[in-house]
């Protein structure tokens, strides 16, 4: 058979039913063969999209996502798409057509080193010139997306070795002497975080994204009843740990909650469970790790004291090594500590919404509230993704965000991946006017493949997240201004899709009545240009 029907064959063996992508001439022979399959083809309107669309399907699915573009601009578009993936941990195989291997290197029409230009941030990635390695080097990229630290693996074809001739073998396992990733923690590591954690006083575990990666939600619970220590999360651990768990105290960082972060001070020791700690969560890891003994447990190695020293690390999946150390240590509370944990949990930062409009936050506490458990919500980088963030209460949901690398124009294509792995469960997509009218043209994608999606927009014709930055630290606004924006109720209806508009509070149960309706629905939120997100005190 040729090499493009192998690449299909090699799909269906690996157990993709879905992917995402555009197509063009140097990925051509490829797509027709994938019309003799039966996997679901989706077409997106750009392939930046199809990058956040695999996203959001293996997020919530467990699976590899996939996507597909061709050759030069197709295949550079996805290059946001790809490192968005990479610094949040998703494991994604992309496909990439190339120009004819005896051409490469010449600069001919449509011919970009993919390969070179995302190396980066990736985990892997594979130029095929061998006919005979497809299968091999199929195999491995899933492997590799999907094992150890996940992440996007990209496979590049030329256009003439697609269509050469080979031999279709599906290798049974793989064995990749360079990579051999670690799964359960060290005996003696694990042994000595147990001890750290009996003598400490103060303890206290944040949970980031990596508890997701690792099917961990669940061990994690059991660690938590049987070592009654207070949890945090980062932006990426949303949803990680049941609102139920009685010492929750929120997402810590700048944008997070005021208790978490006074807790997470206060604390003598601190388990990460993983997660890097980057800038967003811990302005000043270096200081805060002064005051504490930190145990962080981390499947990657290189991740384990690149922002925050670590005096015990633990290297292994995180499922595993929380039943390593659950096992080391009996039951425990700490009494006082706990009583202190139940005053950090009544602060909060006082509201900042601006008087007789929207507050959007209690819109979303509201709308968060009304939703069904398993509920799945997207959202975009900026004022509104912080918003949601604060407000996100969902009995086993999913709060999927762009976060390591913030990318605009992520929540709709995402959402339009998770409903695809989920179809059976709602699924919402937050965006502001901004982040929206990067990712619009994908209304099309959600009509064509009739994917029911509904979208909160929240519009205040600014960049929003910009604009304060500018107010509160330079003091003057450029170019954060929005006008020319079209008429959001009127562009969804264009497109077939039911849309409404909000400016009062009044109008709340309307709305969330209107949300409830099936299929896809555009709802538009107006909020005041001057809406906060943060209180004023905090730049003075």
């Amino acid at each position: 058979m040729k090499v493009c029907q192998a690449m299909v064959k090699c799909l269906e063996a690996a157990g993709v039913t879905e992917l995402f992508g555009y197509p063009g001439a140097a990925i051509c022979p490829f797509y027709d063969a994938l019309a003799d399959s039966g996997i679901r083809h989706i077409l997106v309107r750009t392939e930046q999209n199809a990058a956040h669309a695999a996203s959001g399907y293996s997020r919530v699915s467990g699976k590899c996502g996939v996507c597909v573009a061709t050759s030069g601009p197709g295949a550079t578009n996805l290059i946001s798409g790809i490192a968005a993936a990479y610094m949040d941990s998703i494991p994604m195989v992309i496909l990439t057509g190339q120009v004819d291997s005896r051409l490469l290197g010449r600069d001919v029409f449509q011919e970009a080193d993919i390969t070179g230009a995302v190396e980066p941030f990736i985990k892997h990635s594979f130029l095929v010139k061998d006919e005979a390695e497809i299968c091999r080097v199929f195999k491995e990229a899933f492997y590799l997306a999907s094992s150890g630290r996940p992440g996007p693996v990209l496979i590049d074809v030329p256009m003439d070795v697609q269509q050469r001739e080979t031999r279709f073998s599906w290798p049974e396992n793989v064995q990749i002497r360079s990579y051999k990733p670690s799964t359960k923690g060290h005996t003696g590591q694990i042994r000595r975080a147990a001890e750290a954690i009996r003598n400490a006083d103060r303890p206290i575990l944040c949970a980031g994204g990596g508890v997701f990666s690792s099917g961990a939600q669940e061990i994690l619970g059991e660690f938590l009843s049987k070592v009654r220590m207070p949890v945090v999360h980062t932006m990426m651990g949303i949803g990680a740990v049941p609102h139920t768990v009685p010492l929750q105290l929120g997402m810590i960082g700048v944008h997070g909650c005021r208790g978490a972060n006074l807790a997470i001070n206060r604390a003598d020791l601190l388990l990460l469970a993983g997660t890097r700690i980057a800038d967003r969560s811990v302005p000043n890891p270096a200081l805060l790790s002064q005051k504490k003994k930190v145990i962080h447990i981390d499947i990657d190695p290189a991740e384990i004291g690149k922002n925050i020293p670590a005096d015990i690390p633990v290297v292994g999946d995180l499922r595993l090594v929380l039943e390593q150390l659950g096992e080391e240590l009996s039951p425990q509370c700490f009494p006082d500590w706990e009583r202190e944990i139940h005053f950090y949990q009544n602060q909060a930062l006082p509201s900042v919404s601006v008087p007789g409009s929207i507050d959007p936050a209690t819109f979303l506490r509201q709308f968060f509230a009304g939703l069904k458990p398993g509920s799945i919500v997207t959202a975009d980088v900026g004022q509104n993704q912080i918003w949601a963030t604060r407000q996100f209460r969902v009995p086993l949901g999913r709060f999927l965000t762009s976060g390591g690398m913030g990318t605009m124009g992520y929540a709709i294509p995402a959402a339009v991946g998770a409903k695809t792995a989920c179809p059976e469960q709602p699924v919402y997509a937050i965006c502001g006017d901004g982040s929206f009218q990067m990712s619009l043209m994908e209304l099309a994608t959600i009509c064509q493949h009739h994917i029911p999606v509904k979208i909160l927009l929240f519009a205040n014709n600014r960049l929003g997240m910009v604009r304060e930055l500018q107010d509160n630290h330079y003091g003057r606004e450029i170019a954060v201004s929005l006008d020319g924006s079209p008429d959001f109720v009127r562009l969804a209806e264009a497109y077939g899709i039911p849309a409404m508009q909000i400016s009062k509070t009044e109008e709340f149960a309307a709305a969330f009545s209107f949300l409830k309706e099936e299929g896809s629905a555009l709802l538009e939120i107006r909020v005041d240009p001057a809406e906060p997100t943060l209180p004023q005190e905090l730049f003075e």
